[in-house]
């Protein structure tokens, strides 16, 4: 398999693949490569390593040499220069009014060129200002116009935790950070919390991304019930930074659990908790009982028989005048006594 080294051209820039050539080098040391600008002096950050052939998609170039001690006076120098012409060159901008905004200067290793990287929201006419700079250092000048990420990026500076910014301290190349990876973490989605110093997603939103994924697959879904040594109950969060999820035991609180602590309910030798009945509370209306078929005959029975039940010509017992057999002295308003209920039933049997 073919053996690689990982290169950067600046701090937190991206990562280069070259050919060691047979040589043994180490991480942290300046080697001189050979790029598409002529030679240039970077920082290993990846050591030899081998990789399968298929991974290699493109041509490889070969890393020239380690660094000297003249190579690095004359890095030196060349950084001198590129700070004079970074003040040349706002002077300039300044002069002619142009909306631009200068970035970082670069001189190349043999001094054939130099690299100014500018910020401009739209396309800027900048012609005027390469003759001037070209007429003042005798060399090829270059213009890059960059975007926020890059400019943070080589600015530097702290992000909102306090620390350097991530794509300074990290030698990684920059990849597409999308706001659904916020949603999967669990983020509020407050442009003010998310975003970083360059006005853009963070972008460790990015490196964590892989760590939530791999978590997830592995445990349990929200709401699943689990054992733990403290008790079973519901799994209600997780706390992937420390790899563990929030389990709901009821009455006993919340617990926080490993992955290879919690098992299947009843695992432990613990019998499976059954649905509490619903208590009935006071003024609660309970459910009418069906009714026996005896029950409801007597009932039919006790009735007395209404008007429009009647036959034609049949009277009842109220249509009976005061003395006569079978007749009540009721008055109109008062309650039947069960003997003229019991006279009523026997007439019309």
């Amino acid at each position: 398999m073919p053996e690689l080294v990982e290169v950067v051209f600046r701090s937190g820039c991206k990562v280069y693949s070259f050919d060691p050539t047979g040589l043994e080098l180490e991480t942290g040391d300046q080697v001189l490569v050979r790029t598409s600008r002529g030679i240039e002096m970077g920082r290993i950050v990846v050591a030899n390593h081998e990789v399968p052939s298929s991974e290699i998609k493109a041509h490889l170039e070969k890393v020239v040499r380690k660094a000297t001690s003249s190579d690095i006076s004359t890095m030196e120098r060349n950084e001198k220069l590129a700070a004079r012409a970074a003040n040349v060159c706002e002077e300039r901008i300044r002069e002619y009014g142009l909306d631009m905004r200068l970035v970082h200067t670069e001189v190349v290793f043999d001094s054939s060129k130099i690299i100014v990287s500018f910020f401009a929201e739209e396309r800027v006419d900048f012609r005027k200002l390469v003759e001037d700079l070209a007429k003042k250092f005798k060399t090829r000048i270059e213009f890059r116009q960059v975007g926020v990420r890059d400019e943070a990026r080589i600015i530097g500076g702290y992000g909102p935790c306090g620390r350097r910014m991530c794509c300074t301290m990290f030698a990684g190349d920059q990849q597409p950070v999308s706001i659904k990876m916020a949603k999967e973490q669990n983020l509020p989605l407050n442009p003010m919390k998310i975003s970083g110093i360059c006005g853009r997603l963070m972008c460790c939103l990015k490196y964590e991304q892989d760590a939530y994924k791999a978590f997830k697959c592995k445990a349990p879904p929200k709401g699943t019930m689990v054992s733990t040594e403290r008790g079973e109950g519901r799994i209600v969060d997780y706390m992937i930074p420390k790899e563990k999820v929030i389990v709901d035991l009821g009455e006993g609180g919340h617990v926080e659990a490993d992955l290879d602590e919690i098992k299947p309910p009843g695992a432990r030798g613990e019998k499976p908790k059954e649905p509490k009945a619903q208590e009935s509370k006071p003024g609660d209306s309970k459910p009418r009982e069906p009714r026996s078929r005896e029950s409801r005959t007597r009932n039919q029975k006790s009735r007395a028989p209404r008007s429009r039940d009647r036959k034609p010509g049949e009277t009842g017992s109220s249509d009976k005048k005061p003395g006569e057999p079978g007749s009540s002295d009721q008055k109109p308003g008062e309650p039947r006594s069960r003997a003229s209920r019991s006279r009523d039933r026997k007439r019309k049997r």
